[in-house]
């Protein structure tokens, strides 16, 4: 389908038995292109790592939880290091759907884009999220775009494909990273540095009415919050 392109899909997981499992199944069934599934899992104590590999994914294991960024890192850098052309980044709690995954790597190889990121709010239909998470991540994505000079409608979605290469222009090897700080700090340096970037519809599902994130409020809002201040007032590169 992608002549000549190898492409790997990449899943963070931290305590994620019951979801990763269905993540891999679905991706293998529904993006049945894809070279290879890595789970990185973040030093769960659980049956993450089994549960991913009966699915079928590589799994490559945190000896202890270092976060989300780090786990991230992980896989993009084993991306890098196997010669992947195109690196699709997945949630590994079930909540992004691979059937969209098509969507995000054909303005890769059709368009020249550099990075496609998936939006919730570019489906052109009504969106079924909690009121709280409605107005916090629209309100996130407006002060992103503020600070980044360009309209991303849901800058806090993970769910994203870019090529390979742009890792070597972007230093992602750095510990401040390794929380939730990773995929904001990536997008707005995409951005800044001038690679080409494009946003897509993509659907976001929230399965357990009780607990949607495992983000702990403030202290993780803080996380994604910062590299938007830091980068701009030059505290980091």
């Amino acid at each position: 389908m992608y002549k000549g392109k190898k492409i790997i899909l990449v899943a963070a997981a931290y305590n994620e038995e019951g979801k990763i499992g269905k993540t891999v199944k679905q991706a293998r069934e529904k993006a049945k292109f894809l070279d290879e599934i890595v789970v990185v899992n973040d030093g769960s104590a659980d049956a993450t790592e089994e549960e991913a590999r009966r699915a079928g994914a590589t799994v490559v294991s945190h000896k202890v939880n270092q976060g989300a960024g780090a786990a991230y890192r992980t896989g993009y850098f084993y991306g890098l290091e196997n010669g992947y052309d195109i690196i699709v980044e997945i949630a590994g709690d079930n909540q992004d759907d691979p059937s969209y995954i098509e969507n995000l790597i054909n303005p890769i190889i059709e368009e020249g884009y550099d990075y496609v990121h998936g939006s919730r709010y570019k489906l052109g239909k009504k969106n079924t999220q909690p009121f709280f998470r409605l107005a916090t991540t629209n309100a996130y994505s407006l002060l992103f775009s503020i600070i980044a000079m360009k309209r991303i409608t849901d800058a806090s979605n993970g769910f994203r494909a870019f090529r390979v290469e742009i890792l070597r222009g972007i230093n992602l090897k750095q510990e401040w990273l390794n929380r939730y700080e990773l995929e904001p700090y990536f997008l707005l340096q995409v951005i800044k540095k001038g690679f080409k970037v494009k946003e897509v519809g993509a659907p976001k599902y929230f399965h357990d009415e009780k607990s949607y994130s495992k983000m702990i409020p403030l202290l993780d809002w803080w996380s994604i919050l910062r590299p938007l201040f830091l980068v701009t007032l030059r505290i980091k590169k």
